[in-house]
């Protein structure tokens, strides 16, 4: 049985009585969330874009990839390229998925769908007014001594720059 605990402009709380595998029963927390998709800007100079960003839930700034969260019945790809030209103000030509991944499949079903964006063309920022971002262009491999010393520390920035620093790499790109 399924009962709704809370329902707010991001996330969906459930609390359910589940079966599980080993057919004994429990209930769990639920969170459902839309989904969001996360972009590596990579300039044709071998920079990527970053965002400085506020987040009062880790009481204070992180340097992240641009993202969001999916609109309703939004794909993924156009998600992408909307949170890009929104958050950093650069349009992405070309799209490459790297990967999808759940933040924490132990109580939420958000997937993050995580791509390489190239052939950029820079437009204007377009914030929300609860968004607090400063833009970071720096160097591929800057980007990856920021995460072995532990400053960018969002699990889907250091998962996506992993991913594209390889897949650059191998296409050469840097």
């Amino acid at each position: 049985m399924l009962r709704e605990i809370y329902k707010g402009k991001t996330i969906h709380v459930f609390s359910e009585e589940v079966e599980l595998p080993n057919g004994k029963t429990t209930t769990l927390d639920l969170v459902r969330h839309p989904g969001a998709s996360a972009v590596v800007p990579l300039k044709t100079n071998g920079h990527v874009i970053l965002v400085h960003q506020y987040r009062h839930a880790t009481g204070g700034y992180l340097y992240e990839i641009p993202a969001g969260k999916l609109s309703k019945n939004e794909n993924p790809e156009d998600c992408a390229i909307r949170e890009t030209e929104e958050e950093v103000g650069y349009h992405v030509g070309k799209l490459q998925k790297l990967s999808a991944i759940f933040t924490a499949p132990g109580f939420c079903d958000e997937v993050i769908h995580l791509y390489l964006g190239t052939e950029l063309t820079n437009t204007a920022q377009k914030l929300d007014e609860d968004e607090i971002i400063e833009i970071i262009e720096i160097p591929f491999e800057d980007a990856m001594t920021k995460i072995i010393n532990q400053n960018i520390r969002d699990a889907k920035s250091i998962i996506g720059l992993q991913l594209a620093y390889r897949e650059a790499k191998h296409q050469r790109l840097i």
